[in-house]
């Protein structure tokens, strides 16, 4: 499983976060690896996404251990950048291998407040970026017979909470297609698996933002503040679990010897599914 030698990796949304988590793990294992994130923030989300200067980082650590390393600029609902990524990849670094579609954004609003802007966002980040990402390596993957493709859903992409409808719709749609395009590929030697993740310590949840929705009974909210309450969201026994706990789940997907588990999802939430039937 931490053999990744002679393979190439393409993380998506990876300026910061569980996508620089990945990144580093595939590089740190042999892997080349190929980023991208939006590194622009959203008139319809309310927080500040990754940046260029977070990307560069990314980049500066996956080249600290060796590895080659292709970064871009890409918006994942984009479908003409995605495969001019892909190209790209495959030109210089000869293949994709592995695919995570980790992109994604978290809006928040009840539905009697929503806009279709947040919906417009939410969805074309968190739902068709991840289907542009699994359309353009597909292709790839197919013709040399081997790929390894995980997404990124949410526990909420098995379960419920207020002001989530945009967020649950996507992630409940990334389950959905992640079981469909492991059937359309499975003859081909490419697996498709999902994992839930529920409260990850990311510069996504830690926002002062959010916080102001999860406890807008206080003026300033803090982390503190905040970690009861999003523990209850999921039904998570501990509020927060660390972005390379994901990772590890990544790793498994991605290994040449899960090469028979494919159309699965795996919670990552401290034993929040347990609690959920889906």
């Amino acid at each position: 499983m931490d053999d990744f030698s002679n393979r190439v990796a393409l993380v998506t949304g990876a300026a910061r976060g569980q996508g620089r988590a990945h990144a580093i793990a595939f590089a740190e294992r042999g892997a080349d690896v190929v980023v991208c994130d939006r590194c622009a923030d959203s008139p319809a989300i309310a927080y500040p996404m990754g940046t260029e200067e977070d990307l560069a980082e990314t980049v500066r650590l996956v080249e600290a251990t060796g590895r080659r390393c292709i970064a871009v600029k890409a918006d994942t609902a984009d479908r003409a950048a995605m495969e001019a990524l892909v190209a790209r990849a495959e030109n210089e670094l000869g293949r994709v291998d592995v695919a995570v579609a980790n992109a994604g954004v978290s809006g928040t609003s009840p539905i009697t407040e929503a806009s279709a802007a947040v919906w417009e966002e939410v969805i074309g980040s968190n739902l068709t970026g991840v289907y542009n990402t699994l359309a353009a390596v597909a292709p790839g993957m197919i013709a040399r017979g081997y790929g390894r493709i995980v997404t990124i859903s949410s526990m909420l992409g098995r379960s419920a909470a207020q002001g989530q409808a945009a967020y649950g719709a996507s992630k409940w749609g990334v389950i959905g297609m992640t079981k469909s395009v492991a059937l359309d590929l499975a003859a081909h030697g490419i697996t498709v698996n999902a994992i839930a993740p529920g409260n990850i310590s990311t510069p996504m949840v830690h926002n002062d933002a959010l916080y102001s929705v999860v406890r807008p009974d206080l003026d300033a909210p803090t982390r503190a503040d905040v970690e009861p309450v999003m523990a209850m969201l999921h039904a998570q026994p501990i509020a927060f679990l660390e972005p390379e706990e994901v990772t590890r789940a990544v790793l498994f997907f991605a290994a040449e010897a899960s090469a028979h588990i494919t159309g699965t999802v795996l919670p990552v939430d401290a034993g929040a599914a347990a609690r959920v039937s889906s």
